[in-house]
């Protein structure tokens, strides 16, 4: 797990925006690890953690493209039932909210790459990290889950 940069664009709400995109980005044999597309009245937001930032800044600047850039984790989970769920619950036993997030196959087989934007990022990772170095065992110091409070 690590912090990455995202970016967040604001598209108009029109066929063929994504994909000329895409197309730039793939021009520029920038890899597309994450991407999310949600529809809004005006427009569309996309997100998109790729491996070459500054690269997709370009692109999107050339092709004049409103956007931000923040910090979000990535985290590879296995691709299995559970999973997330796990994951999920240990950010909610330390009183983490998941603001938004998304995923994506990962390199690594049987695989998937969760993206998290969270309330506390420096905390989440810290706790996921932690969580991971465990290997499965409990280091939650005896509170209850969340949601049995």
């Amino acid at each position: 797990m690590e912090f990455v940069h995202e970016v967040t664009a604001y598209l108009e709400n029109k066929p063929g925006r994504l994909a000329k995109i895409c197309s730039a980005l793939a021009h520029e044999k920038t890899e597309i690890r994450a991407i999310s597309v949600m529809d809004t009245a005006d427009r569309s937001v996309l997100r998109l953690v790729t491996n070459e930032l500054e690269a997709t800044k370009r692109v999107l600047t050339a092709l004049g493209t409103e956007f931000t850039t923040s910090e979000v984790i990535a985290v590879e989970v296995d691709n299995r039932a559970g999973a997330l769920a796990r994951l999920l619950e240990r950010l909610a036993e330390e009183h983490i909210n998941i603001e938004y997030a998304y995923a994506s196959s990962a390199a690594s087989p049987g695989k998937a790459l969760g993206i998290f934007h969270t309330s506390n990022p420096k905390r989440a990772l810290q706790v996921l990290s932690e969580s991971a170095a465990s290997n499965g065992v409990d280091r939650s110091g005896g509170r209850r889950p969340l949601h049995t409070r």
